[in-house]
């Protein structure tokens, strides 16, 4: 065996060995023996979104466990083709296992960094906004770009994309746009990308083909589900009924129907206004939740973002890449200093180096301070 293909062997073993140790391989089995005994239990969906929960930790545990067994089995397969290969003198099969084991190694690398997605909302749908920077047109084309950019990246790791909300450029592109990203893992992997873009080009609207800098951002929350709890003291809101406006004649909304919400310490306001007031309410609350969410996400990531964001705002925050197309191409991540100068293949959603990158700066920065806060 040649010793490139060593060299990727060891790396595949390598990932699959971590991806053991953080599942806790030696009694993973018994905690799926667990989940399962406990699904079959009639008793559990007398309380659904408690058997909704424990399914799907049931699920993930199950797909872990399944992936890890593949990796490990189709590593051994695939050397064990190159040994019986090679010993009979049949290159064309040697060929095809090393080009398999080459394409088994991305896979358990990707493995390996999902592995880190373990926060409680990672797992989670995503929401996505992209806004355009001052700029006109340069910087609504640009938002077009960076809106396109991450559609294609979902489309790639195969998950759904459902358009919000958009408001056109005046002349081009776009001024802003919120996209909805569904699939497992939604949020853990874009949560990294909430910030300023810049790109540096040069401009197809100037006439004298000039170089130009643009900026648009991108904004990242989780879609709350039942999972996630958030305690809120009655105490701490004020709810407001008030009459909602309707179309007129006989169906005029004359009830005091609709809902505000005043979260009274953070000074966050919802409101509902549909026509039944307990539907109302409960459409507030649960709107509430969803920015007292995003707001304590923020205060447990503050740490970790001032050791790491770039220097000085622009806009409305901090710049985290660049990408240059002219005059030479090249996009770079400021935060991990991660770059490429296949501009265009990120731009057509080539995206999971950088995010990965960040993903693995921000559990060593995790690391160092629990460390730190230890000693």
């Amino acid at each position: 065996m040649r010793a490139e293909i060593e060299n990727i062997v060891a790396e595949i073993g390598k990932s699959v060995d971590l991806l053991k140790q953080r599942l806790d391989w030696e009694t993973a089995p018994h905690r799926l023996e667990e989940f399962n005994a406990m699904s079959e239990d009639p008793d559990l969906w007398n309380d659904p979104a408690k058997a909704q929960k424990l399914m799907r930790e049931r699920q993930t545990l199950s797909d872990a466990i399944d992936s890890v067994t593949a990796l490990s089995q189709d590593l051994q397969d695939n050397v064990d083709l190159i040994e019986l290969g090679e010993a009979e003198g049949d290159d064309d099969v040697v060929k095809e296992a090393e080009a398999a084991l080459a394409k088994l190694r991305d896979k358990a690398a990707e493995k390996e960094i999902e592995a880190l997605l373990n926060g409680e909302a990672d797992a989670n749908d995503s929401f996505l906004e992209i806004n355009a920077g001052a700029g006109g047109t340069e910087s609504c084309d640009w938002a077009s770009m960076l809106a396109r950019m991450y559609v294609r990246w979902a489309e790639k790791k195969g998950y759904k994309v459902e358009l919000v909300s958009e408001t056109p450029g005046d002349e081009a592109g776009i001024k802003s746009a919120t996209y909805k990203i569904m699939g497992h893992n939604a949020y853990g992997w874009l949560k990294s990308e909430s910030g300023v873009h810049r790109l540096v080009r040069i401009s197809p609207y100037d006439s004298s083909a000039r170089r130009h800098t643009s900026f648009s951002s991108a904004w990242v929350y989780p879609v709350v589900d039942e999972n996630i709890e958030i305690d809120i003291n009655p105490s701490d809101i004020r709810v407001d009924t008030y009459r909602s406006s309707g179309a007129g004649g006989q169906h005029v909304n004359t009830t005091d129907s609709a809902v505000r919400i005043t979260h009274i310490p953070t000074n966050i306001v919802v409101t509902s206004s549909e026509k039944s007031q307990h539907q109302n309410r409960a459409n507030a609350m649960a709107a509430l939740k969803s920015r007292l969410y995003e707001l304590e996400l923020r205060k447990r990531t503050e740490a970790i973002q001032e050791a790491h964001d770039a220097k000085g705002d622009i806009g409305w925050g901090n710049q985290i890449r660049s990408y240059v197309l002219q005059p030479y191409q090249m996009v770079k991540d400021l935060r991990t200093n991660h770059e490429t100068s296949d501009s265009q293949g990120v731009l057509d959603g080539d995206l999971d180096p950088f995010m990965a990158a960040v993903l693995a700066m921000d559990v060593a920065g995790k690391s160092r301070a629990e460390a730190q806060a230890e000693e």
